[in-house]
């Protein structure tokens, strides 16, 4: 116990007067200890300003890995699955081309609407009014609405709108109306609305109007 008191009092010795001194000149423990702050100082000044950027760079490395071995896979996927993609890409395309056929053209329209007024005609049905509207052109195409209103009996009517459906070029009825009469006549107004091909000139006046919208857009943005 006298040692132990001994090595107690000449450590602590060591640790008096130290104010004023130089560093250098202090005793051999208050250097090592002093030392020793200076170490652990420089690590967590190290750790804080340089090991903890490389552990965010060595995260997001991860990170980023992760995400090129998902697209990684996802690219094999779809070069596997290549020859199967391009046909149902063909199929696309054939069904398309296929719809496209059913939109007539500008110069086909007047007898497309002559079909529809025929085919009203040909079911005994009586046209009220048969009134072309106002051309509503679209990005690729536009569209012809027609205020119909004809008057038959209940199976011709009925025929009537198959027959409009099953025309070669698309026609749809829209806002029907459908009212009965005396001895059974029923009266049908719809508007049928019919659509075409854009001709060149209507397709270049469309992309000039959006380019025109889009550097006014911009303008306005500065």
């Amino acid at each position: 116990m006298a040692d132990l008191k001994n090595i107690g009092e000449s450590v602590a010795s060591q640790f008096r007067g130290l104010n004023g001194r130089h560093p250098g000149q202090w005793p051999l423990i208050p250097r090592m200890l002093c030392a020793l702050g200076v170490v652990l100082g420089v690590g967590v000044l190290g750790w804080f300003f340089y090991l903890s950027d490389q552990i965010d760079a060595l995260e997001a490395a991860e990170q980023q890995e992760v995400k090129l071995r998902d697209e990684y896979k996802s690219k094999l996927q779809q070069a596997v699955n290549l020859p199967a993609l391009r046909k149902q890409k063909e199929q696309v395309g054939e069904y398309v081309a296929t719809l496209e056929k059913q939109l007539p053209s500008k110069a086909e329209m007047d007898a497309l609407l002559s079909d529809i007024n025929q085919a009203g005609l040909g079911r005994g049905l009586q046209f009220e009014l048969f009134k072309p509207g106002q051309v509503v052109v679209k990005d690729y195409y536009a569209e012809l609405p027609i205020d119909i209103k004809v008057t038959g009996n209940y199976h011709d009517v009925g025929a009537f709108t198959s027959d409009i459906a099953n025309l070669p070029r698309i026609v749809t009825l829209n806002n029907m109306n459908l009212q009965s009469g005396k001895d059974g006549v029923l009266t049908l107004e719809a508007v049928a609305k019919t659509f075409r091909y854009l001709d060149k000139e209507e397709v270049d006046a469309q992309k000039a109007a959006a380019k025109k919208d889009k550097n006014a857009k911009k303008g306005a943005k500065k």
